[in-house]
């Protein structure tokens, strides 16, 4: 049995859920991780049935410092060789900073940003001893911008963009990389859970998949691509943003923010 496995956190839905699928028909060995272990077991059992890989699920909270340690562990004490790390657990809130629910801001902030340093960190001297592997980071095209009625959740996203960035750079040489996957609105369960059902941003734009985000990221990856952008729209937008006025592009995005 191999040890070697690519660990993909948040991979209960979503774009997590599609790239493990992209993995896995790549003959990669999945660890798994969520808080949902139902629709993780579901996914591993059909992993396994299509592609023959070995695939590990553990039910975790990230957004808890603890239950990432509990991640690690659990890791060590199967002997697990974490060649492949994709941080894409995260979440955001569509609310103003005043009315905003101050735990639910700091699980934000620890899932989105502190979980994802801890697992790097952890992880991530392994593959510059073998000099192989990478990490996947999933940022936003909202680490481009400020985001109004989003302004923790954009801010966390800049903060992942800039950090992968940085890290692949002091990685040059090594044999690993760290690419960032900036996505822009994606069909998937973030919305809900974001309060974004009515925001005008899902009603004026044409929104792909998560399968569509994610074979795009795993292609990137595989190219050991720094940042990523999925979409030509999305791509034209961020490099508007780096000659359009600041007050303007805040005015705009408060405007595709609203309700």
């Amino acid at each position: 049995m191999s040890k070697h496995y690519t660990l993909i956190t948040g991979a209960s839905g979503g774009i997590g859920y599609e790239l493990a699928q992209n993995f896995a028909k790549d003959g990669h060995n999945l660890i798994l991780t969520a808080r949902s272990k139902a629709a993780m077991d579901e996914l591993a059992e059909k992993l396994r049935k299509d592609y023959g890989v070995q695939v590990q699920v553990f039910a975790a909270d990230l957004s808890q410092a603890t239950e990432c340690l509990n991640l690690q562990t659990f890791c060590e004490d199967g002997g697990f060789v974490i060649e492949n790390l994709v941080n894409n657990a995260g979440f955001g809130d569509h609310e103003k900073f005043l009315n905003a629910d101050w735990k639910k801001l700091e699980e934000m902030m620890r899932l989105n940003m502190e979980s994802l340093v801890r697992l790097t960190h952890e992880f991530l001297p392994g593959m510059v001893e073998r000099k192989s592997g990478g990490v996947l980071n999933v940022a936003s095209t909202a680490a481009f911008q400020p985001g109004p009625f989003m302004a923790v959740y954009y801010a966390t996203k800049a903060f992942v963009l800039s950090f992968s960035e940085a890290l692949n750079e002091e990685l040059a040489g090594t044999g690993v990389h760290v690419t960032s996957l900036c996505p822009g609105p994606t069909k998937s369960g973030f919305q809900k859970t974001a309060n974004m059902d009515k925001a005008k941003l899902f009603e004026m734009l044409n929104i792909p998949s998560s399968a569509a985000v994610a074979e795009y990221g795993y292609r990137a990856f595989k190219k050991k691509k720094a940042v990523a952008i999925h979409g030509l729209m999305n791509k034209i937008m961020v490099q508007s943003l780096r000659v359009s006025p600041r007050f303007l592009i805040l005015k705009v995005v408060r405007l595709l923010q609203g309700k």
